[in-house]
């Protein structure tokens, strides 16, 4: 029988290896029932690799991502960073993730000065229960959210029950999720933007599948876009209100506002994936083969 353990601690995962200039070694997932690297991962430590390349003057503000071919989940990552550009104000970085000589996931991530200033809005969070107020074995009991727990024993997920908050008319489906660390993280703002790369894209595609609750579909990220609009903590509650705009032609289109526990609006996430039809005896989401 597979013995199932959690993933490496976040601050392993984004540890990545110097191997020369712009070049970069993460981690393997290691010791997971998935086959494919979970698309988080990747993208969090391409974000680590190309942060390493700009000045400390500058942050994140954002990156597309795109996940080319199925990544395996126990080999070690290679980050192959380029410097399309190098401003006063802005700086870009392309970043490639290779495994076994290809490519897997390939990045843009743009960064800007924290000095400038300008015009100040977000949209509201909407009323929802604090994360106190949700049970936490609310999320072990819905399928999607089925193996989390094991998977990511280090962070604490709160799902927001459907009748517990209001819920925008327009929206196809809709899900709230709160989450943090459950471990103290380190006072670095960078550490924290990488972190909530490799969990944006957690339940997210999930949203997805909400108006359809008993179709099966093979799942799988095909893109990724994080923009990152005020500083924020990872080891504190953040609540991802999710919803799916569209799906059509095997593709399911999501989407995601992450605000604080204050209400302050960090970041948000756009994402496609596959929801395509699965087909007999295939799985959703492929898994390591178990005895017994």
């Amino acid at each position: 029988m597979l013995t199932v353990m959690s993933t490496p601690a976040i601050q392993a995962v984004l540890d990545l290896e110097r191997i020369d200039k712009n070049i970069y070694r993460g981690r393997a997932m290691h010791s997971t029932v998935f086959v494919r690297t979970f698309g988080g991962h990747v993208a969090g430590q391409a974000l680590v690799a190309a942060t390493r390349t700009v000045d400390e003057a500058m942050r994140v503000h954002s990156l597309h991502g795109y996940f080319l071919r199925a990544g395996d989940a126990n080999s070690e990552t290679i980050y192959r960073v380029s410097r399309p550009r190098d401003g006063r104000s802005f700086a870009t970085r392309t970043v490639e993730a290779v495994q076994e000589g290809e490519v897997i996931f390939s990045m843009q991530a743009s960064f800007h000065v924290t000095t400038d200033t300008g015009p100040d809005h977000q949209d509201p969070m909407r009323q929802v229960p604090r994360p106190d107020e949700v049970d936490p074995e609310i999320a072990r009991t819905v399928q999607r959210f089925q193996g989390l727990s094991s998977e990511w024993s280090d962070w604490d997920f709160r799902l927001v029950p459907q009748d517990q908050f209001e819920h925008d008319k327009n929206a196809s489906g809709q899900q709230l999720v709160w989450f943090k660390s459950k471990v103290p993280l380190p006072d670095d703002d960078t550490f924290h933007v990488c972190t909530l790369a490799y969990m944006s894209d957690m339940t997210l595609l999930y949203t997805a599948m909400i108006p359809h609750p008993d179709h099966k579909v093979q799942l799988a990220s095909l893109d990724h876009a994080i923009w990152f609009l005020r500083p924020f903590r990872a080891d504190d509650w953040l609540l991802y209100d999710q919803s799916t705009p569209s799906a059509h032609h095997g593709r399911g289109l999501t989407q995601g506002k992450i605000y604080d526990s204050e209400g302050n609006l960090v970041a948000v996430c756009m994402q496609e994936g596959l929801t395509r039809d699965l087909r007999e005896g295939a799985s959703s989401v492929p898994r390591a083969q178990t005895e017994g």
